[in-house]
C-alpha cells in the first residue's frame, strides 16, 4: 500500500476529541493540554442562525460578528430606530435588547455512537428502510440524552458516515444584545471588498445570554490578549465551520461543478435582483430588504469562488490523483477491494439529483414556511417521535417552537413581492399547465394569488401560530386560513422530493462510509472530518501572500481606514461613519485593525474566536479571501487567507469611538 498520507500545510478543521496534537508539536513546540482544549471548547457557542462566537466575561458577554448578529439588529430595528445601521449600545444591563428567536448552544461533551447507529443499519435492508432504521435509532439516541441529562443532544453524521457523534450542549434562549457598530464600519467597503483583502471592517459586537432574567454565570471565558499576535505566530480558530465537501469523490465534484453550483448561482442572482429593486421603492423598503439582500449576495460571491475552484485544471488535478492513489491502494488489496463499489454507488445519486434540480416546488416566503412547518408538524406528531422526520423529534421540539413563535416583525410587502416571485418560479420550473401549478393559481396570476393569500392569513400573530399547533390535525384540517391550505395542496409535493432526496442521502452515506473505511485503512485514523456546523481547532501561522505580483501584508491598521475612505472618495460603502471622523484624532491609528492567517476555515466560522498558545483571545473571524472560497472542496496556503479583526482595534473602538467604558471594564485587562 502507498505511505499514508498526512496532512498538508495547515489543512484541517479538527475534532475537539481528536486533535492533531504530535502534527502541533512537531511543527509549532505546542502540545494543546486536556484542560487547554476543554476550556477552549467550552468557552465558544453556537449561534442557531448560522456562526460561531465566544464567551468573553464571567457574566456572560458574547463576542462574534455584527453580520452574524445582523438577523437580530435586523429583528430589532423599526423605522424609528434602525439599529442595523445607526449602531446600538446599552449603558447598562437594563438597557439591554432582549432578541426575539436567537438560540446559543455551548458544547460540553462529546460521545462516539458510531457502533449504536450503524448497528441498527444492516446491508437486508432496503435504502426505504436504511433511511427509517437510522432516523430511528438517532431520534432514539437524542431523546435518551436529552432526559438524562437535560442538555440539548444532537448526532452528527461524520466522514460522510463513516462515524457518529452525540453534540451535548447548554442552551441559552435569553439572550440580550449589548452593542453594535454601525454597518458603515462592520461591513466598510461593501460588497465589492466582501471576500477581498486588505480589509478595514470592525464587524463585531456583542450580546450577553441570561439565566433566569440574570446574566448567566459563566465558567469559561476567554481573557483578552495584551498584545495579539506577531507576525508568523501559530493562531488557533475555534468555531463551526459549516459544511465542507472534501471527501467527495470526482463524480460527486463535476456534478457540483457543471449543475449544482450553476444551477443555486442563477437563483441567488433572481432573488438579489428580487430584493435589490423591492428596497428602491423607498428608504423603509431598503431597510425591511437589507438583511436578506446581505444574505443572498454574500451567498452569490461565495458560490461564486467555490466554482471558480473547481474550474481550476489543476484543483481537478489534484483531486483526480488523490482519488486514483486511493483506488490504487484498495483495488491491490483483496480484503479492501469490495470497497471501490461505493464510487459507483455516488456516479449513480449524482445523476438522480440533476434529474430533480428545479423538480420539486419553488413556492416559499416566511409565512408560507410557517404554514408549511404548521401542517407537517401536525401530520409528524401523529407518529412515535421516532419515525417522524428529524426536526419534528421530540429532542429538538423546544428549538422549533422557539421558531415558530418568534414575535420578530414580518412585513406582509415584502412577503407578497417573495411570494409572487416564488410562485411564478414553480410556473416556469413545472410548466403553466402542470396540474400542481393550476391547483397553486387558483385561476389567478402569481401576483393576484401572492396577494390575496398574505391579505387573508391570520399567521403575522404568534397567538394564531400557538393556536393551530396546540389544535394538532384537527386544526389544520379545519383550517380556513389560504396558506394553511396551500401548504396542504403543495406538501405532498414537498414530501415526495424528501422521500428521494432522504433516500439519496441514505444510498450516499452508506456510500461514503465505505469510502471512510478505506482512507482509514489506507491512510489511518489521524484525519479530519468534512466540516458540520460543529466545534472544530484550526490553525496556522499569521503571514501575508503574494497576488499579481505584489505582497499582501498580514496587517491593516486603523489609519488605513481613513486613508481606504480618502481612496474611494465619493463611492458608497466607503465612507466612515459619523462616531470615526468625530473620534479620529484620538484613535491609535497604528492598532493593528484586521489581520490573515492560513487557519482552514469556512462559512460557518465567522464569529470565531482567535487565540494564541495561552488560550487568550487576539482575534475574531469575519471572512475568509476570495481565493479561500474554493476550500469547501480542497485546501490550499498558497494565497488562502482566514480573516480577523484584531482584538486591539475591537478594544480601541470600545474606548475610543464608543465610550464603551461599563464592557472594557467588564472584560478586564488585557494579559490578566
Amino acid at each position: 500500500m502507498p505511505t499514508p498520507r498526512f496532512v498538508r500545510a495547515d489543512e484541517g478543521m479538527w475534532l475537539f476529541n481528536n486533535l492533531p496534537t504530535k502534527l502541533l508539536k512537531e511543527r509549532y513546540g505546542f502540545e494543546p493540554t486536556k484542560d487547554w482544549a476543554d476550556h477552549l471548547m467550552k468557552s465558544c457557542v453556537r449561534f442557531n442562525v448560522g456562526g460561531s462566537a465566544s464567551f468573553i466575561s464571567s457574566s456572560g458577554l458574547v463576542l462574534t460578528n455584527h453580520h452574524v448578529g445582523s438577523d437580530t439588529l435586523y429583528k430589532l430595528s423599526t423605522p424609528e430606530r434602525n439599529i442595523m445601521e445607526v449602531g446600538f449600545l446599552a449603558q447598562s444591563p437594563e438597557q439591554e435588547l432582549k432578541a426575539p428567536d436567537l438560540e446559543l448552544n455551548q458544547l460540553v461533551a462529546i460521545k462516539d455512537v458510531t457502533a449504536e447507529v450503524k448497528g441498527a443499519v444492516t446491508d437486508s435492508l432496503t435504502t426505504e428502510q436504511a433511511v427509517a432504521a437510522r432516523r430511528a435509532v438517532i431520534a432514539r439516541i437524542e431523546k435518551s440524552a436529552l432526559d438524562e441529562t437535560g442538555l440539548k443532544s444532537t448526532v452528527t453524521t461524520l466522514y460522510g458516515g463513516g462515524r457518529y457523534h452525540l453534540y451535548q450542549y447548554r442552551k441559552f434562549t435569553d439572550v440580550r444584545l449589548v452593542w453594535a457598530p454601525e454597518t458603515a464600519i462592520a461591513f466598510f467597503g461593501g460588497d465589492a471588498d466582501n471576500f477581498e483583502y486588505p480589509r478595514y471592517c470592525l464587524d463585531a459586537c456583542i450580546f450577553r445570554v441570561y439565566e433566569n432574567d440574570k446574566p448567566a454565570k459563566i465558567e469559561h471565558f476567554l481573557k483578552w490578549s495584551e498584545n495579539g499576535p506577531q507576525e508568523n505566530d501559530v493562531a488557533f480558530v475555534s468555531g463551526n465551520p459549516g459544511r465542507t465537501s472534501r471527501i467527495f469523490t470526482m463524480d460527486a465534484i463535476k456534478y457540483q461543478r457543471d449543475r449544482f453550483l450553476p444551477y443555486v448561482m442563477t437563483q441567488l442572482r433572481r432573488q438579489e435582483i428580487l430584493l435589490q429593486q423591492y428596497g428602491l421603492r423607498g428608504k423603509e423598503q431598503a431597510r425591511r430588504a437589507r438583511d436578506d439582500l446581505f444574505g443572498v449576495q454574500n451567498s452569490r460571491k461565495a458560490r461564486l469562488g467555490m466554482l471558480a475552484g473547481l474550474q481550476d485544471p489543476q484543483v481537478l488535478a489534484d483531486k483526480a490523483a488523490a482519488e486514483k492513489a486511493l483506488l490504487d491502494a484498495i483495488n491491490a488489496s483483496p480484503k479492501l477491494k469490495p470497497l471501490a463499489s461505493a464510487w459507483q454507488s455516488i456516479s449513480e445519486t449524482t445523476v438522480k439529483r440533476a434529474e430533480l434540480l428545479g423538480a420539486g416546488v419553488a413556492v416559499h416566503s416566511q409565512l408560507f414556511n410557517i404554514a408549511l412547518e404548521l401542517v407537517q408538524m401536525a401530520e409528524e406528531d401523529q407518529k412515535p417521535s421516532e419515525e417522524r422526520l428529524p426536526q419534528f423529534a421530540d429532542a429538538g421540539r423546544e428549538s422549533l417552537l422557539q421558531q415558530l413563535y418568534s414575535e420578530a416583525p414580518i412585513y406582509s410587502d415584502l412577503e407578497q413581492v417573495i411570494l409572487t416571485d416564488s410562485i411564478a418560479k414553480t410556473l416556469e420550473q413545472r410548466g403553466f399547465d402542470d396540474p400542481l401549478c393550476q391547483d397553486i393559481l387558483a385561476g389567478k396570476s402569481p401576483a393576484e394569488r401572492a396577494a390575496e393569500l398574505i391579505d387573508g392569513t391570520g399567521l403575522l400573530s404568534v397567538e394564531v401560530r400557538k393556536k393551530v399547533a396546540a389544535g394538532g390535525i384537527e386544526a389544520i384540517n379545519s383550517s380556513h386560513d389560504p396558506l394553511i391550505q396551500l401548504a396542504k395542496i403543495i406538501n405532498p409535493e414537498v414530501r415526495r422530493i424528501r422521500t428521494i432526496t432522504d433516500q439519496l442521502d441514505e444510498q450516499d452515506k452508506q456510500a461514503y462510509a465505505k469510502i471512510a473505511e478505506a482512507r482509514f485503512a489506507v491512510e489511518g485514523t489521524s484525519s479530519y472530518p468534512d466540516a458540520t456546523f460543529t466545534l472544530r481547532l484550526a490553525f496556522g501561522p499569521v503571514v501575508g501572500y503574494e497576488q499579481d505580483g505584489r505582497q499582501i501584508p498580514a496587517w491593516t491598521d486603523i489609519g488605513g481606514a481613513f486613508e481606504h475612505e480618502q481612496q474611494h472618495q465619493g463611492q458608497a460603502d466607503y465612507v466612515l461613519p459619523a462616531s470615526w471622523k468625530k473620534a479620529e484624532s484620538k484613535l491609535k491609528k497604528s492598532t493593528p485593525f484586521n489581520f490573515v492567517s492560513t487557519a482552514d476555515i469556512i462559512g460557518g466560522n465567522s464569529g470565531s474566536p482567535v487565540v494564541n498558545r495561552a488560550g487568550e483571545l487576539i482575534g475574531l473571524i469575519f471572512d475568509g479571501n476570495i481565493q479561500s472560497l474554493s476550500g469547501n472542496y480542497i485546501y490550499s496556503d498558497k494565497q488562502a487567507r482566514s480573516v480577523s479583526v484584531h482584538s486591539s482595534a475591537i478594544r480601541e473602538a470600545l474606548q475610543v469611538v464608543y465610550g464603551a467604558d461599563n464592557i472594557v471594564r467588564e472584560l478586564g485587562k488585557p494579559g490578566q
